[in-house]
């Protein structure tokens, strides 16, 4: 996976990008954000919960999170994995 291209891309559609890394069995339960947000995979297993949908998206694959929605974000397989996240700049 292209890192500086997802990056650019992603700003180039007004979100920023960072990479978040979570130990196997990590959980961020009930997250609220005031604006967009994105996630991509980019190695191990992650589930990724809200409005009532229970997403397993595959390495490389979009999340798009609507601002103001609560979701869970769970590093469900056995190792430790990384992820980009971004948020809708202002």
């Amino acid at each position: 996976m292209d890192k500086a291209a997802v990056k650019q891309a992603w700003l180039h559609r007004g979100f920023g990008c960072g990479i978040w890394t979570d130990p196997p069995g990590q959980r961020w339960d009930d997250y609220v954000h005031e604006v967009d947000e994105l996630l991509m995979l980019i190695d191990g297993e992650i589930e990724v919960r809200f409005s009532g949908k229970t997403l397993r998206p595959a390495i490389g694959e979009e999340v798009f999170i609507p601002a103001n929605t609560p979701h869970t974000v769970i590093n469900v397989g056995a190792v430790t994995n990384h992820w980009f996240y971004g948020y809708r700049m202002k």
